[in-house]
């Protein structure tokens, strides 16, 4: 009986660690899918390309169709795209033209699901920055309408936008996490989420409380080291309470390194070994 009730226990211990295990986020890369072979090789999951190379309008349809081809072959799956919106196509202030942002929204969405990319990420500091003089709440209240009108547009496609919080330098609109996950509430719509770049937080001095409050509304992350926007481990970056919190509210999506390389070809595999080392304490309890 007692060896019995060992066994069971054994088990039950072992299928609870394969649990936890299988909750780790995936390590990708924000890079070139042309890159898959380096990344690949380094231990990378994903790479997350830019809209204006793959999905945009402005790609026409016999290149769009041959990427759309290549990007199925690759080892390290394209999943997710950033650079959404152009800093030309305006979604806030008296500039925005609705019909003109939904028809691009269509277009990248319909390729998305062509391409097989699940995950749209919208940045677009230049897009989204608040034009001098214009007041500042009336300009988030008609941002929440308009992105309610693309979550509805990805919806019909199936696919996620998930916007990113950036700080101060980049755009003057939606610098925190926090503000962005207001936002992302206020928009309520489930296929309109939040990407939390530990980067952007880093430069704002966030804490990594935020992610907390996020919830289930946080999909996606980006990260970088906060001096020079460099490689995780150049300067030894501590993201460990960020991991934490990440662990805490369940996330196990992917983690996305967006930084500038000095050498990707010797840096990506340390670069690896520093974030998943990071991410394994942080999850193993």
């Amino acid at each position: 009986m007692q060896k019995h009730c060992f066994f069971l226990f054994s088990l039950l211990l072992c299928l609870t660690l394969q649990s936890n295990a299988q909750k780790l986020p995936s390590i990708g890369v924000c890079n070139s899918y042309k890159n898959d072979s380096l990344f690949a090789k380094a231990g990378y999951a994903y790479i997350e390309d830019g809209v204006s190379r793959l999905l945009a309008p402005t790609v026409n349809e016999q290149q769009f169709a041959s990427q759309a081809g290549e990007l199925q072959r690759t080892h390290c799956r394209v999943q997710s795209c950033n650079g959404f919106i152009p800093g030309t196509i305006k979604i806030v202030g008296p500039q925005v033209d609705e019909a003109r942002v939904l028809g691009y929204v269509d277009t990248v969405m319909h390729r998305a699901r062509q391409a097989g990319i699940e995950l749209i990420v919208l940045g677009s500091g230049e897009a989204r920055k608040i034009p001098e003089g214009v007041d500042h709440a009336q300009v988030k209240a008609q941002f929440i309408v308009l992105c309610r009108k693309m979550a509805e547009v990805a919806a019909r496609y199936g696919r996620i936008i998930a916007m990113e919080n950036l700080n101060s330098t980049e755009t003057n609109f939606i610098n925190t996490l926090e503000e962005a996950n207001e936002v992302v509430n206020a928009i309520h719509h489930p296929n309109f989420k939040l990407t939390a770049d530990i980067y952007h937080m880093l430069k704002e001095n966030e804490p990594a409380a935020a992610i907390e409050k996020a919830g289930k509304n946080l999909v996606h992350c980006h990260i970088a080291e906060r001096e020079k926007r460099a490689a995780p481990g150049v300067a030894g970056q501590d993201f460990r309470p960020y991991f934490a919190a990440l662990h805490k509210i369940g996330f196990s999506g992917r983690i996305m390194v967006e930084c500038r390389w000095d050498d990707v070809a010797t840096q990506s595999k340390p670069v690896y070994d520093y974030l998943k080392g990071q991410l394994e304490e942080a999850y193993k309890n």
